[in-house]
């Protein structure tokens, strides 16, 4: 029987290993996403100098909406950073799932931040 420590240390190994061989520069920060039962949240990484450039979720006043764990919130999500990260100068990005399959809440987040104009 699978529990949920043994998925999230599954995640978490797996997003190392990923991380591995993945980093954001000051030219094409990483797009990071995190997802909660209940939030969603995406940053612009700047993996050389260790900050973050930008971010977003569900947790903002301007991007919350009734239901914080649908796919219509991550949407939301996705388009905000990525309208945070073109009004900073940031067209192109690396794209880091955190591990997380390529699916709901994660793909509508990726859709929608390519959709309003970020490449990756």
């Amino acid at each position: 029987m699978i529990t949920k420590t043994d998925k999230n240390v599954s995640r978490k190994r797996r997003h190392a290993r990923v991380r591995r061989n993945l980093s954001g520069t000051e030219v094409r920060p990483r797009l990071n996403v995190y997802r909660s039962n209940k939030h969603i949240y995406a940053q612009l990484i700047d993996d050389n100098k260790g900050i973050t450039l930008a971010s977003a979720s569900t947790v903002d006043k301007e991007v919350s909406t009734e239901s914080t764990g649908s796919v219509e919130a991550a949407q939301k999500v996705g388009e905000t950073i990525a309208k945070r990260a073109l009004d900073k100068g940031y067209k192109s990005v690396v794209f880091d799932r955190g591990g997380y399959l390529y699916h709901g809440r994660v793909k509508a987040l990726a859709e929608s931040a390519r959709e309003t104009g970020l490449e990756f």
